[in-house]
């Protein structure tokens, strides 16, 4: 699924980023942008990350 539409970022992404060590919003939107055009991506970005 989406999460990010101006980013064009999958949950399947976000899944990536934090088995490879990404522990924070910061380092999901220095590595893969979310959150950083609209902003309505950070509440669901937020909870893949906490999974």
């Amino acid at each position: 699924m989406i999460v990010c539409i101006c980013n064009n970022v999958f949950d399947r992404e976000i899944r990536q980023a934090v088995n490879a060590g990404v522990q924070s919003m910061a380092e999901l939107r220095t590595n893969l942008d979310v959150g950083t055009c609209c902003g309505k991506c950070h509440s669901c970005a937020k909870t893949l990350l906490r999974e």
